[in-house]
């Protein structure tokens, strides 16, 4: 079968198209053929490599992806061959206490497809019969594989750990990007008013056309200075922020007193500076967020089915075309998620 690796740590230029044999499923397990697969900051992290951070290289990276069961293993039950089915991007042990109470990141077992175990850029591939659940009725493929890891990440961060309420102000970093897509349209859908900041005047319609109220070009025009202007010098009750070094300072200088911001991830830098100042004065709460729960992904596809919900994608390319998906990332020369194919789309 053909599959997407990354050999070794480098620039986009070290991924390469492998031919392996095709994985066949044992006791309790399922083989996917695959359709779909998503691309995410993450699969950049991976071929770049992690600070302090040893990954089992070569390595398949995808955390997202979508396709059919092609073949069951002994005890397969609840699958059957043809089944149409999107793959939950996250792992745990299931035995453990957070586990038992919903709490799947924080088991210590925790880990993401094509980060710690070969993730789901392949034509086909072997999976936990749980790590499946069913592709709602009428989405597409890539449709499939373009919403599990950023909107479960979204709903987590505003849902679970900001505690996000009808009338709050959220300011959503990078609203261009995937999980900016996401929280745009998750925080809209409670009923809260929706600033953002994106990186060109195009990325900002685009914001404008999922419900964003007030869209920011960080490029012309200063953040907080904007942030002040919108909400009457308040501040706002919550920021999604998944950028990192570059917007940290502004962020929490954006919160209003008692203000919660919820990060994911340092897409430009780890090494934030933070006033604490800010945090005590004005009793701000700075939560991490990773993934979400099984409960969380299953909430967030029964509202991607009604279309309630909306995967946004970038662009479709083939698999052969994977290291020009990475450039376009590292460029921010997106606006929501580039979804790979291992054939070439119509």
């Amino acid at each position: 079968m053909k599959a997407i690796r990354v050999p070794r740590h480098g620039g986009p230029e070290v991924l390469e198209i492998a031919d392996l044999p095709d994985p066949r499923p044992g006791p309790g397990e399922v083989l996917v053929e695959i359709r779909a697969a998503g691309v995410n900051h993450l699969d950049t992290w991976v071929r770049r490599g992690l600070p302090g951070i040893r990954l089992p290289l070569p390595m398949i990276p995808g955390s997202d992806g979508a396709g059919v069961i092609a073949a069951t293993g002994p005890g397969v039950t609840e699958w059957k061959a043809g089944d149409r089915v999107f793959v939950s991007p996250g792992y745990s042990c299931g035995r453990c206490e957070p586990c038992g109470s919903g709490q799947e990141p924080l088991c210590r077992d925790y880990g993401l497809l094509g980060e710690h175990r070969d993730g789901l850029q392949a034509e086909r591939v072997v999976l936990g019969a749980r790590q499946v659940l069913p592709l709602p009725e009428g989405l597409s493929f890539e449709e499939g594989a373009a919403f599990p890891l950023v909107f479960l990440t979204a709903w987590h961060m505003l849902v679970a750990r900001a505690g996000l309420r009808p009338g709050d102000d959220v300011l959503i970093q990078a609203g261009g990007s995937g999980v900016g897509t996401a929280a745009i349209q998750i925080a809209r859908l409670f009923g809260a008013r929706v600033l953002t900041t994106v990186g060109s005047d195009d990325k900002a319609g685009k914001a404008r056309a999922l419900g964003a109220d007030q869209v920011i070009n960080y490029r012309n025009t200063d953040v907080l200075d904007a942030v002040r202007g919108a909400t009457g010098r308040r501040g706002v009750d919550i920021v999604i922020e998944s950028t990192g070094q570059e917007t940290w300072e502004k962020s929490i200088q954006c919160l209003v007193r008692g203000g919660r911001l919820v990060t994911c991830g340092a897409t430009t830098g780890h090494d934030a500076r933070t006033d604490l100042r800010f945090v005590f004065f004005k009793g701000l709460s700075i939560l991490g967020s990773t993934m979400g729960s099984r409960a969380e992904l299953l909430r967030v596809a029964r509202f991607v089915g009604e279309r309630r919900l909306r995967p946004i994608i970038d662009r479709v390319l083939p698999f052969e075309k994977v290291a020009d998906a990475h450039r376009a990332l590292q460029e921010r020369a997106t606006f929501g998620k580039i979804v790979l194919t291992p054939k070439s789309p119509a």
